[in-house]
This record gives structure tokens, sequence and C-alpha cells, in this order.
């Protein structure tokens, strides 16, 4: 059977008001019959003790008060001067005074299962109850609840209660009634008022998973951007946030998807078509296969080749699966390496390629086919951009505050730069911008592949660029050796 998020807080509301209410009433019962008991054998003791106290007043010793004290066998035989009663309790047995003109009185009815011992000062039993018989010692832990009895000021005894306390009497009884009837009907209006509130807070709590719901089965018809309204900061408002954020990225990752379709169908597309059209009109021989036709041909298709292995390149890096081989790389070399075989080229274009190195540079743990592929992609990026007469400069140096940890590597020119606007996005696939577009002959992917590159050797790549002025790749990888 479903049950719905609702109806299971309106149930946990009512059980936990109605349970706390039963525990508080268990422990109001309990609390309120033992402090009865208690407080009806401390009227008790200070009865028995008020008794012994006045018969060691009116006798000045305790002589004669076990033959004056009524047993639990029964009273003694009357006496014939006629009893005299100075204070009666109903503790277990009374006292009686007995002096020129006072006779043992009569006792009331004591309560059950209580009794008490009188000692001397010094512990001996005077008056025995329970395992206590008169003359008896009780031992010194035993007298630790004992109460004393003083007589001008001073301790002529102690009385120590054992057994179990009175039963409540019937003025009792009906007291506890009345309270267990309150409790009763304060737990009958705390559920119902806990059901109320139950109501009210499962549908205010369970609002924002109510609009959830709605949104996801929305994007799942494909409606990716949907959004929810944030109406707190707790746990549900974190993750309607969330889940805002998450369909913000899905609505752009779907665009950028179909955008990317669009630009491998456009880079796609005018290749073949260049090669369809010759092959179509040599076939119909209206041109005929010459070399320079050839040339072309064999050049569209390196450039589809060159298309189909940059998106391989980049799903791999996509699904973790880029292989490095690594290996202890000096930088210097391999960006010497890199600027001399680009030399030629840039001395077309009237370009100085310089180098900018720092000394005792660590070698940094890379894969250098893949470095060299970066920093191709960056001297092609920054040859195709800078003015005849420009220079482009290898940098690399390392952070003297973290000198163990890092290498930096940067390609400056001094070409038309980059607009701030567009700067954060140069990295992206297919970003359409016309420093980072090619001229046709390259993929359009070369900035992108560098990105996953360096990510997968655990660095980072930025860009840093002034209208007019130039632009700089900078590269930090890491030179601890990966485990």
């Amino acid at each position: 059977m479903r049950i719905s998020i609702t109806a299971r807080l309106i149930a946990a509301f009512l059980l936990v008001s109605v349970t706390g209410l039963a525990l508080a009433s268990v422990i109001a019962n309990w609390l309120t019959v033992r402090e009865f008991k208690q407080l009806s054998m401390e009227q008790a003791r200070n009865r028995f003790v008020a008794d012994a106290t006045a018969y060691y007043d009116a006798n000045g010793k305790w002589d004669g008060l076990t033959e004056a004290y009524f047993l639990r066998r029964g009273p003694p035989p009357p006496n014939d001067s006629g009893p005299r009663t100075i204070a009666t309790s109903d503790a277990t047995q009374s006292l009686s005074v007995t002096a020129a003109s006072m006779v043992p009185p009569v006792p009331n009815r004591s309560p059950r299962g209580l009794y008490f011992i009188l000692m001397d000062s010094i512990g001996k039993v005077i008056v025995p109850a329970g395992d206590y018989k008169q003359g008896d010692i009780v031992p010194t832990n035993a007298m630790t609840d004992s109460v004393p009895v003083n007589v001008n000021n001073m301790q002529v005894g102690r009385v120590l209660a054992i057994g179990s306390a009175p039963p409540l009497n019937p003025f009792e009884e009906a007291f506890l009634q009345r309270i267990n009837r309150a409790l009763f009907y304060a737990a009958l209006g705390a559920a119902g008022f806990a059901l109320l509130l139950g109501v009210i807070l499962a549908r205010n709590l369970t609002h924002p998973l109510r609009a959830l719901t709605m949104a996801i089965r929305a994007v799942a018809t494909g409606n990716l951007k949907q959004r929810v309204q944030v109406s707190s900061h707790d746990e549900l408002g974190t993750l309607a946030s969330a889940f805002n954020q998450m369909s913000e990225d899905l609505d752009a990752l779907m665009q950028s998807r179909r955008q990317m379709t669009a630009d491998i169908a456009h880079d796609l597309r005018t290749p073949l078509t260049v090669i369809g059209g010759y092959v179509e009109s040599m076939r119909d021989g209206v041109l005929k296969p010459t070399t320079e036709r050839l040339n072309l041909i064999h050049s569209e298709v390196l450039h589809l080749q060159r298309l189909v292995e940059d998106l391989r390149t980049l799903s791999q890096a996509d699904a973790g699966e880029l292989s490095l081989n690594r290996e202890s790389t000096p930088i210097v070399d391999l960006l010497e390496r890199v600027a001399q075989s680009y030399r030629p080229l840039a001395d077309k274009q009237s370009i100085a390629i310089k180098t900018e190195f720092r000394e005792n540079l660590s070698p940094v743990f890379v894969d250098p086919d893949r470095l060299t592929q970066v920093l191709s992609n960056l001297v092609t990026n920054a040859l195709r951009y800078t003015p005849d007469g420009g220079e482009i400069i290898f940098r690399a140096w390392q952070d003297p505050q973290q000198e163990r940890q890092s290498l930096w590597i940067a390609v400056q020119d001094n070409g038309a730069g980059i607009a701030p606007e567009a700067l954060p996005h140069i990295f992206d696939r297919f970003y359409r911008a016309d420093f980072a577009r090619s001229n046709g002959s390259e993929s359009g992917l070369g900035l992108a592949i560098a990105k996953s590159i360096i990510e997968a050797h655990g660095g980072r790549i930025s860009a840093h660029s002034q209208p007019s002025k130039g632009t700089q790749i900078q590269i930090c990888l890491p030179l601890n050796k990966p485990s």
C-alpha cells in the first residue's frame, strides 16, 4: 500500500505527541506516588521521634520503654492508674511515657509494612523491629539513614526506619486519579492539536517536493529548462537550488551539443563538398585529374583526418581514457625544439620566435608528445593572429614560493588580442569568434584539446589578453610524479 509523505509526517507528529504525553503521564504518576509514600514515611518517623523524645524528656532515660511499647502481638494488660496518651502516631508501633503520673497509652493502629528501630547513642537497640532484637548493636553502615533523637540539644538516641513505605490513603488515591484524568484530557487535546499542526506543516514541507516532482517530469519529457521557486534556506531549499542549477547546466549542455553538432556538420561539409565536386567532375570528364587538383583533394582529406582525430582525442578525454606516456622531461629542451620547428614558418611572416627561461628549471613528469601537441596548437594560433614584424615568446619559470610544486609555461604574442567578453569562452569547443576560428585549414578544436591534455596531466591552462596588445596563454604543470 502506497502511503504519501504527507500522511507519514502527520502520523509522525501524532505519534510523537501521544508517546510524549504517555511517557509524561507514567513518569508523573510514578513520581507522585513515590513522593506521597516518602512523605507518609517521613511523617510517621517524625511522630515516632516525637514520641521517643517526649518519653526520654519525661523520664531522663530509656528504662521501662520496652515494657511501655506495644508490640505487634497486642497491648499489655490494663493499668489501674488509667492511661494517659501524650503522643500517638500512625507508625508501626507507638511510644508511651511513664512518669509518676504517666502510664503507657493505648496506641492507634499503625501502617502496614513500616517499622522503626530505636537505638541509644551508641547504636544499641532499645525498641526492636524486623531482624533486630533488643540489645543488638546496629552496624555503622546501616545507620546512614537514621534520624537522631535530641533532648536539650543532646543526642540521646537514633531512629531507623525499616520495611516498605505505607500504602496511599484514600485522599492520596483520589488526588492521583484527578491527576491521571487531567493528563488524559491533556493527551486528547494535544493529539488534536498535533493532528492539525501535522497537516499544516506536512503540506508546507511537501509543497517543494511536489514542485520538484512536476519539474522533473517536465525534464523527462525533454523540457530541460525548468526552475523551482526557492522559498527556504533549509535542506529542501538547498535541494531546489541544486535542481535549478542542474536544469540550467543541462539546458546549456544541450545547446552546446546542438551547436557542436552543427559545427561538426559544417566543418565536415566543406571538405566533403570540395572532394565530391572534384571527384564527380573528373569522373564525368569535365576536369582532368591534374597534380594540382589531386593535391587539393589530398589536403581536404588530411583536413578531415585531423578533424576526426581531434574529435577522438576529446572523446577520450571526456571518458577519462586519454593515454599519457609520462616521463621526466627537461622543459627547456622541449620548448626549444618546438620553437625551432616553427621558426621557418615564422620567418616567412617576418615574425620572431624567442625563448626566455629561468635557470635551473626542474624537469617535469609529462607526456612529451602530448605537451608538444598543446604547444603546437598555441603557436599555430599565435602565428595566425600576430601581424608581420611581431614576435612570439616562449617563457618557462617556477614560482619562488612554490618551487617544488609547479612549473609555469607561457606562449605570448603581440597580436590583435581577444575581446573581454569572448575571453572566458576561447577553450570551449567550436566557440565561434574571429580570433579563435581557423581559416578553414584547422578543426577549431585546438584550444579545447589543449585544455583537456593539460587537465589530464593534473595542471591548468588560462588565457590573459588585451585587445590590440596581444595574448598570453599560461600553463601550470605539477612537478611531483603522480601516484
